[in-house]
């Protein structure tokens, strides 16, 4: 350890969990340096930016929503150290047909008794506050969704660590050695985490047609799709906007397929026919890092809580669908234990030792 509590700490991986815990030990003086051959090439790459608590609420998962809130609430501030847009437009969840209004309602259901604010509309009410909007059966209104653009807040945590960041490895051993490298744990926790494979769409609006001003989220018969318009500093839409984003439990390298760009094309068109006039200008595959809880893992890495040869290893890991949303918290959590805070039981990576490696997981 260096002088006066200062920790020596190396933090493998560079995406935007990395580079948030990384940024935040700077800013508390320790002695930081940032291991990534691929700065920002993961999962941070293709993430749509969708700062979502009650968007991706789920039954079952309170703590998730709980940390979610949490961690949106820190994102204005947060956007502003960085100097990147937030665009606080609020997000509209819609139903394209009935069997998909119903699921609209369900979530609404989960919000009221989560507590969050939800206002359900009828298709005409949500048409008038996105007119981009094709046909829809209803949806309702999530106020406190917001997004940003990942690959802006990448590039601004990236200059504000500046030459911590390196390719290779120092010799020296650290004081604690944290682990934010997405999808692919090293083997003695790669059980812990799976990938969970995503293709996005990018596409831009032609110069002077109107694209949408605020996230869509919905159902198009059964199949979940969002919209993302990107937003400039004035909180005027870019004209890019992001279309997403398919699910497969896959293992391999990450791969475009074409069923899948087919999938989000015809879903993406039916809430918001105008796409059919803009630029595909990239299609891209990423693995999310996910859990069996779906919870992610903060904290001291199981049966390793113990010095090893490069000290005390910690895992910052498994945000699956909700890096961006909860980097900022991830970030003050993960250093306020290595300071000898106790961890949130919910993302204690040590709630996992009861679990071994099955056949399925190697």
């Amino acid at each position: 350890m260096t002088a006066a509590g200062r920790l020596r700490i190396h933090v493998l991986g560079a995406g935007i969990v990395g580079l948030a815990c990384a940024d935040e030990l700077l800013r508390r003086g320790h002695d930081v340096v940032i291991v990534d051959p691929a700065p920002g090439s993961g999962a941070s790459y293709a993430a749509a930016g969708m700062l979502s608590p009650s968007g991706e609420a789920w039954w079952g998962e309170p703590d998730l929503h709980r940390l979610g809130v949490a961690s949106a609430r820190l994102w204005p501030g947060y956007a502003e150290r960085l100097d990147v847009p937030l665009a606080p437009t609020g997000t509209l969840l819609v139903g394209h047909d009935a069997g998909d209004l119903a699921q609209v309602r369900r979530q609404a259901e989960l919000l009221a008794g989560l507590g969050a604010r939800v206002d359900e509309l009828t298709g005409a009410e949500a048409r008038l506050r996105e007119p981009s909007l094709g046909r829809v059966s209803g949806g309702a209104w999530l106020p406190d969704d917001h997004s940003v653009d990942p690959r802006l807040v990448v590039a601004a945590l990236r200059r504000l660590v500046g030459d911590r960041l390196v390719r290779l490895l120092p010799a020296e051993a650290p004081d604690a050695l944290v682990v934010a490298t997405g999808a692919r744990l090293p083997d003695t926790w790669s059980h812990l985490v799976r990938p969970v494979q995503g293709e996005i769409l990018r596409l831009r609006w032609p110069d002077g047609v109107s694209g949408p001003r605020r996230v869509l989220r919905g159902w198009v018969s059964g199949e979940p799709v969002y919209v993302v318009p990107r937003h400039d500093s004035a909180g005027a839409p870019t004209g890019e906007v992001v279309v997403g984003a398919t699910s497969e439990e896959y293992d391999g390298a990450s791969r475009v397929t074409a069923g899948g760009v087919l999938r989000l094309l015809a879903a993406g068109r039916s809430l918001v026919p105008g796409l059919d006039r803009a630029e595909l200008v990239e299609v891209v595959a990423r693995s999310r890092p996910a859990t069996p809880d779906h919870l992610p893992l903060v904290g001291p890495a199981p049966a390793s809580s113990s010095a090893t040869p490069r000290g005390a290893v910690w895992l910052a890991a498994g945000h699956y669908r909700h890096g961006v949303l909860l980097a900022p918290l991830a970030a003050r959590m993960l250093a306020d234990q290595l300071e000898g805070a106790e961890p949130d039981p919910a993302l204690d990576p040590r709630r996992t030792a009861a679990r071994t490696p099955t056949e399925d997981d190697r």
